[in-house]
């Protein structure tokens, strides 16, 4: 059963779902992200059946998230790399990991990669951040508003005068 598309929703979640595509391409993205760039190795890494994989990065490719470089002519040989937009997903893979290291999502108990700061090796979080000071923002401080391309139903809901605010 395909699943339904997200595409045409007012939702920045809903369309970057529908631009990744699946679970396996998240993990595509992660392992890009440490470093493989190998078909084979990207297959090694995930056990991701090969047709799979072929369609994956084909998606992503698509989307603009990867790239495919040619690093042999003959035979012709390609490897794969994020793009700035694909970079950029780095921030989702890391909270998706912390979330799962936090309610020990695999099962074994212990988190099998840590964030550390290279000088200190004191471990890092994700954070929210004030744009203009850079000051982490503690979440009871945290609150949503309409955006610039929210709709009437939008800005109804995260109305902070309609006690909506979430």
């Amino acid at each position: 059963m395909k699943p339904k598309s997200f595409a045409g929703m007012r939702c920045s979640i809903a369309g970057a779902l529908e631009l990744i595509g699946d679970r396996w391409a998240l993990l595509v993205i992660r392992d890009l992200s440490l470093g493989l760039s190998r078909y084979d190795d990207l297959r090694a890494s995930t056990g991701i059946p090969a047709a799979t994989l072929a369609a994956r990065l084909k998606h992503l490719t698509a989307a603009g998230v990867v790239e495919r470089v040619r690093y042999q002519q003959r035979p012709p040989r390609d490897e794969y790399r994020l793009t700035a937009k694909g970079r950029d997903l780095w921030k989702v893979s890391v909270a998706l990991r912390e979330w799962g290291d936090r309610w020990n999502a695999t099962g074994f108990g212990a988190p099998t990669v840590e964030t550390v700061d290279r000088d200190t090796g004191r471990p890092l979080v994700l954070a929210l951040v004030d744009a203009e000071t850079g000051q982490a923002v503690p979440l009871d401080r945290i609150r949503l508003r309409p955006g610039p391309g929210a709709d009437e139903a939008v800005r109804r809901f995260l109305d902070p005068a309609a006690g909506a605010n979430r």
